[in-house]
């Protein structure tokens, strides 16, 4: 598969922003059960290698998981403070979990488990989240580290599939917009439309 035509903008922006860690989170909206948006941050973990899907982490225990589960399309909001830059991306979501049946993705997902911090591996080994917390839960929070080589089962590779990409520039006048959007067979049409 070819690199989508909006790929070299998103490179350019995350080199020319890479000093600010913030950069690398973006905003997920999903649907809720009852046709209600959540939104919430989530981080950018790269490219899936050789396709145009986002990589991102999520718990198989969270609401967001199980809102996916029902209503996969989604959209991520991406904006980049250094260069005035926002893109949306509109797409469909899929979670790849421990019991996922598509075996040549669960190296994708063991990797991205190590390549993550101790940190950011022991927040998987908390309780539930979402539910109430209770003052006997909290020597929970300071559970042993998790073994940094394999996931724990709750740990989910979340991936985003684009099938349309909002690019705007808010700089300049006027401001420049560009509006990708995916056929059935797989190709990227681009247009540049108004601001």
């Amino acid at each position: 598969m070819s690199l989508a035509p909006w790929r070299s903008a998103i490179a350019r922006a995350l080199h020319q922003n890479r000093s600010l860690v913030y950069a690398r989170y973006l905003q997920l909206a999903t649907v809720q059960a009852n046709g209600r948006p959540a939104n919430r941050t989530v981080v950018f973990r790269g490219f899936l290698e050789d396709t145009n899907q986002l990589k991102f982490i999520t718990d198989i225990r969270s609401e967001k998981a199980h809102q996916i589960k029902q209503h996969p399309w989604a959209e991520v909001c991406w904006y980049f403070p250094n260069t005035r830059e926002q893109f949306r991306i509109n797409g469909c979501l899929s979670l790849l979990s421990e019991d996922d049946s598509q075996i040549e993705l669960e190296q994708v997902r063991i990797t991205t488990w190590q390549d993550l911090s101790d940190a950011a591996r022991l927040q998987f080994a908390w309780p539930h989240p979402g539910k109430p917390r209770t003052e006997q839960e909290q020597a929970a929070f300071e559970p042993p580290p998790p073994n940094p080589s394999q996931p724990l089962p709750n740990f989910c590779l979340l991936l985003l599939d684009p099938v349309q990409v909002d690019h705007l520039e808010l700089r300049g006048q006027p401001q420049n917009r560009w509006l990708y959007s995916r056929d059935d067979q797989q190709g990227w049409s681009s247009q540049e439309i108004n601001p």
